[in-house]
């Protein structure tokens, strides 16, 4: 009648040792490291970056507990603080020369302790969130004009194509500032652009006035329209970081906007805190120009000569220069997917690119009119541009479709392609201020936090031992199990506990041993109607089942109610609640039983079970189990 089949008890073996083997790594800590990671797509980290870090510590005299190549970055562990900040001050002075341009992130980092076999099943210690392990925390102000400026860039390129289809000829069309001035040989034209202007392009105001024997129209972005821009380019600045944030699978991170031109990023329990700051701080946007072929443009290239009128000078990634036209025709705002590939016939890394309905028009126009002329695609990162290549148009490209390539690997042409998939940044950013929190900042919490969980542990054993005897040490092993296996379950998961997710824990013992109460008390009520002890505990577990998932149940829809409408701490509270309640439903009742059949199950005489009083109310005596 109380007996588990084999199947059961391995079940309940496996649960127990990788509940074991996952939760082991939050015993062991984290230690200080530095980490060291590329800044730029062109520069690579490898085993030659990992002999100057090590050239680099030991020429300062220190000597790391471990120092490794780990994927795109190089992690090096320390003993204490005091040794990790010296090692960033070497490595940084040692790989980066040029410090107002480094080709590498040198960054602050803490790395688990955990010894290499456990490391190798992928068993890692959850994260903590900012009030317990700390983490990383930008504030990066937004360049507002710059976002006026490539909107009157946008537009200018809009009203050269709409003047060219509705026959309008002028003498030139430039940019000056954030103002577009268009240049007409008589005035009736100009006026016949004005009210085009004035009919399609709301957002400007367009002004006419003599300039020698030319009319000149200066078009200006109206004072209403230029605070939308702002306002929109903020919020897509910030709709852009929580997506490369979710590239990087950073659980529960805080993006919020401070003041007009300011945005807040916090990143509780990241461990990669160089490719978060990398990823953030590069403001990678796309663009496609014409090269410039010119004679002048040729000398340029060479330099033998100035950049003509109304082109730039960008170097390719080998690090030749290329004159392209100021005109921008694409960018990344007329983007819509990026994922990496590889080229059909060259098998080299590419760059797949999935243009909107207006981005595809445009790229198949200009395409269609400047075949055998080379295009350039551009890729800007902290406000430098880089040729990624610049490719001869063969024929029109319709469609929507392209493909960049040009001697990538496929690390650069997957990080090229995260950076333009997350969306471009409406206006470029800069890090103003970074502060890495350390540990001790939440040690007093942690502590705290420990003590809660464990002296509310200790109770709860303490008063079902003493109520429930034997079933009471079994119901405390259960919830003992219980807190194991969510503390495996979250470091698996590797979800961020924060300070409220210790409260949740917590609560889940209180809520856990609920279920353990239910059933004793069950098992006792038919020990009082004279049901035989091997018959009141089957009877306790079966009976017991259905209202231990009706309480779970409800609490689960109240932390799924949490966690569907809460943001923060409640999230954090709501993801430890949710799982707790399950956990607690598996160990309370089949684990428990596990124990209560391993040891009475066999028993085929058994006369009496160890589970405290049992009054008989219609006796008014009581009968003592030992």
């Amino acid at each position: 009648m109380n007996r588990y089949p084999v199947w059961k008890y391995a079940i309940i073996l496996v649960a127990l040792v990788v509940s074991g083997l996952y939760a082991l790594p939050n015993l062991f800590g984290e230690a200080p490291a530095v980490q060291v990671s590329t800044a730029k797509s062109s520069v690579k980290v490898d085993a030659a970056t990992l002999a100057k870090v090590e050239q680099a510590l030991k020429s300062a005299g220190l000597t790391p507990d471990a120092v490794a190549l780990d994927g795109a970055s190089i992690k090096a562990r320390f003993a204490d603080t005091d040794t990790q900040l010296k090692a960033k001050d070497a490595v940084q002075k040692a790989i980066n020369p040029d410090s107002a341009d480094p080709s590498y992130i040198v960054a602050l980092n803490l790395l688990s302790r955990s010894p290499a076999w456990l490391t190798s099943l992928r068993a890692s210690p959850m994260y903590l969130g900012l009030d317990l392990r700390g983490g990383v925390h930008f504030m990066l102000q937004v360049d507002m004009q710059a976002a006026l400026t490539k909107r009157a860039e946008s537009l200018s390129g809009d009203i050269r194509t709409v003047l060219r289809e509705k026959n309008v000829r002028h003498s030139g069309i430039a940019r000056n500032g954030q103002a577009i001035e268009i240049r007409f040989r008589d005035a009736a034209t100009a006026q016949a652009a004005q009210r085009i202007i004035q009919d399609q392009f709301t957002d400007l105001d367009a002004v006419s006035a003599a300039d020698g024997q030319d009319v000149k129209l200066v078009a200006t972005i109206k004072q209403v329209s230029g605070k939308t821009i702002q306002e929109q380019a903020l919020k897509q600045n910030i709709t852009t970081l929580h997506n490369r944030i979710n590239e990087l699978g950073v659980a529960e991170p805080v993006i919020q906007q401070q003041g007009l031109d300011r945005i807040v990023v916090q990143l509780p329990g990241v461990q990669d805190t160089a490719k978060a700051k990398d990823i953030l701080g590069r403001t990678a946007t796309l663009e496609v120009r014409l090269v410039d072929e010119g004679s002048e443009a040729r000398a340029a290239e060479t330099g033998t000569g100035p950049v003509p009128f109304g082109s730039e000078r960008y170097l390719d990634r080998e690090g030749i220069p290329v004159i392209v036209k100021k005109q921008v025709i694409l960018t990344g705002e007329n983007l819509t997917d990026a994922q990496p590939g590889f080229d059909g016939q060259t098998q080299e890394p590419t760059v797949n690119l999935s243009l909107d309905a207006k981005g595809a028009r445009i790229f198949r126009d200009v395409t269609r009119e400047n075949i055998n002329k080379r295009m350039a695609i551009l890729l800007f990162e902290k406000g430098k541009g880089e040729v990624v290549t610049a490719p001869v148009i063969r024929s029109e490209i319709g469609g929507g479709r392209v493909q960049i390539s040009g001697r990538m690997t496929t690390v650069e042409a997957a990080d090229t392609a995260l950076l333009l998939r997350a969306g471009s940044l409406a206006a470029p950013m800069e890090i103003i201020e970074e502060r890495t929190i350390g540990p001790s900042l939440g040690a007093e919490n942690i502590a705290k936090g420990f003590l809660s969980v464990t002296w509310g542990f200790v109770a709860v054993a303490i008063f079902m031992c003493a109520y429930y005897m034997l079933f009471g040490v079994i119901s405390s092993l259960a919830l003992a199990f219980n807190l194991l296996m969510l503390v495996a379950v979250l470091s698996m998961l590797q979800a961020t506990l924060t300070l409220p997710g210790m409260a949740a824990m917590a609560l889940v013992l209180g809520m856990a041993i609920d279920a353990n109460v239910l059933i004793n008390e069950r098992v006792r009520e038919e020990l009082r109607n004279g049901a035989s002890p091997q018959a009141a505990i089957h009877a306790g577990y079966d009976r017991a089942w259905a209202t231990i998932i009706d309480s779970n149940v409800t609490t689960l829809i109240a932390g799924l109610a949490l966690l569907a409408f809460g943001s923060g701490p409640v999230r954090g509270f709501a993801v430890v609640h949710c799982l707790g309640i399950l956990t607690s439903m598996f160990s309370g009742v089949f684990f428990s039983r596990g124990l209560v059949n391993l040891w009475y199950g066999r028993q085929k005489k058994l006369k009496t079970v160890s589970i405290g009083t049992v009054w008989r109310p219609d006796s008014g005596t009581e009968v003592t189990t030992p």
